[in-house]
């Protein structure tokens, strides 16, 4: 397994190739050919070792799924397909496509066609929307990669061979090395902060997802069910997947997605972290009006950074106010700010002793109206656990301090809110803050003792929060530390009666000279 070290060299290698490659076509547009190259790589050579193992415990170690015909290997597509979620044939493999690739003058076609019938191969299966339009972002035929077919298919052949290059390692050979779920991973952070704003809509920063997957999972060792309803490129469910899914295998992750790249991102991160088909099930609609999960709830434990201040339709649909999500809280979310909509949402499809941790914008924590009774409704049935101030300027796109809400139903230990103040808690990295180990620690730990520690944390009586205007603002709580420099005053008197009396003797030194030019 790669030290710490080898690995950021690595991604710092990977990076520059990336984005040398690229030449003038806009990063945020040519991401989806180097991660969809890197998602064609893995995949196939992820099946190879997977029927190179069966073959060897078959007895027949030389056996060698890139040499076969096509014609020999779909004697194996239906065992494929039932075991993978996917099949791919020889002649289609990512190692043989590579071969020839800066000599196909149909490239682009032969492309086409090979992301065709590895998404076909799933049609008819349990797989099939698992597979649906993975490749969909990859349009070969794109003007971006060139105004020529000619153009465009040299590119497409630069991109496939350097992504072959790149040292990745076995995939399924090693459990330990997570290389290719690594690296992709860290390509989707420099894509988003690349992209400032609209790559913050799809990628939240490790080190938050690690603190909510930390949060979430704290104390519940029976997780079966993991739920994200606006999971973006999955990067909350796949800490679970690298903690929690470690200890059971049987792990099942859940997620809502409403922009159909960010919906392909997601699969393709599960695939490649290997999480199989059949323990995700990542859906494509917008969570608040159409949500695909209620029958799978409740969830033992929910993650998640929905969008901030969404629009949403609100009371302009009648429906929405006896939709039970909604209906306890006898008011909607505002049409302007979607966010406790989405809060309420996660709510309903909790389990009694689940755990859901939430990234709100700080606004919904003290603003009135509609927010205001939402929180009440909230704070008075005890379901407000803890909040969580966090630095400013730790997503992309958003220099902000926001805020972690925990909610939980049956398993609180007591009727009182756990305010922490961890905005302090950051270190600087060029342009942006980030949570290093111990400041991740600190927050677990304060969360987990549940006491008040001065200038970080206060346990507040919920019927206390109903009397302060249901406001919960972590700054209304936990003292602030004076940071000002202390004055002591008597020195100061001292050294100003020093000044006035040195001022009153140059003044009198004045009117001397004064007096004698005047003579």
């Amino acid at each position: 397994m790669a030290t710490m070290q080898e690995r950021a060299e690595l991604h710092k290698t990977i990076w520059k190739i990336a984005n040398d490659l690229r030449g003038s076509v806009d990063g945020w547009e040519f991401k989806a050919y180097v991660l969809g190259s890197i998602f064609y790589r893995f995949i196939s050579e992820n099946i190879c070792d997977y029927i190179h193992q069966l073959m060897v415990e078959a007895q027949q170690p030389d056996f060698d799924y890139t040499t076969i015909s096509d014609e020999m290997a779909e004697n194996i597509r239906r065992k494929m397909v039932e075991e993978k979620g996917y099949f791919i044939l020889p002649s289609q493999l990512f190692q043989n496509v590579v071969k020839t690739a800066d000599k196909d003058e149909n490239l682009n076609e032969r492309l086409t066609r090979i992301f065709r019938s590895i998404e076909a191969s799933a049609i008819g299966t349990e797989s099939e929307d698992d597979l649906r339009g993975l490749f969909s972002d990859f349009t070969v035929d794109s003007q971006a990669l060139g105004s020529t077919v000619i153009k465009r298919n040299q590119l497409l052949a630069k991109v496939l061979k350097t992504v072959a290059q790149m040292d990745l390692g076995s995939r399924y050979n090693d459990t330990d090395n997570d290389t290719f779920g690594d690296t992709y991973e860290f390509l989707m952070q420099m894509y988003a902060s690349e992209a400032g704003k609209s790559g913050g809509e799809f990628f939240t920063p490790q080190q938050v997802s690690e603190v909510l997957a930390r949060l979430a999972s704290y104390n519940n060792p029976n997780i079966q069910k993991v739920y994200d309803p606006a999971c973006g490129s999955g990067s909350l469910l796949l800490k679970f997947a690298k903690t929690v899914g470690k200890e059971n295998p049987n792990l099942k992750y859940f997620g809502q997605e409403v922009n159909p790249t960010t919906y392909n991102l997601c699969r393709i991160n599960m695939f490649l972290h290997n999480v199989n088909y059949d323990n995700f099930d990542i859906r494509l609609e917008d969570t608040l009006l159409k949500p695909q999960h209620m029958q799978d709830a409740p969830f033992d434990a929910i993650v998640s950074n929905p969008p901030y201040s969404l629009k949403w339709e609100g009371k302009d649909n009648t429906l929405l106010i006896n939709d039970e999500r909604f209906a306890p809280a006898g008011v909607l979310a505002p049409k302007s700010a979607a966010d406790l909509a989405f809060t309420m949402h996660m709510l309903w499809h909790l389990s009694e002793q689940g755990t859901a941790a939430i990234v709100e914008f700080p606004g919904v924590l003290y603003r009135g109206g509609d927010e205001k009774k939402i929180r009440q409704y909230l704070i008075s049935h005890n379901f407000v656990d803890t909040v969580i101030q966090l630095p400013a300027n730790l997503f992309f796109g958003v220099g902000i301090a926001t805020c972690i809400i925990v909610l939980k139903k049956s398993a609180k230990r007591d009727s009182s809110v756990l305010f922490i103040d961890a905005s302090k808690l950051f270190q600087k990295n060029g342009n942006k803050n980030i949570l290093l180990p111990e400041h991740q620690d600190k927050i677990l730990e304060l969360f987990a003792n549940r006491k008040d520690e001065q200038y970080l944390a206060k346990l507040v009586k919920n019927d206390a929060i109903l009397e302060n205007d249901c406001n919960l603002s972590v700054s209304s709580y936990v003292e602030q530390e004076d940071t000002r420099e202390v004055i002591d005053i008597k020195a100061v008197n001292s050294t100003l009666s020093t000044l006035i009396a040195e001022g009153n003797a140059l003044n009198q030194k004045i009117e001397a000279i004064v007096k004698e030019l005047g003579e």
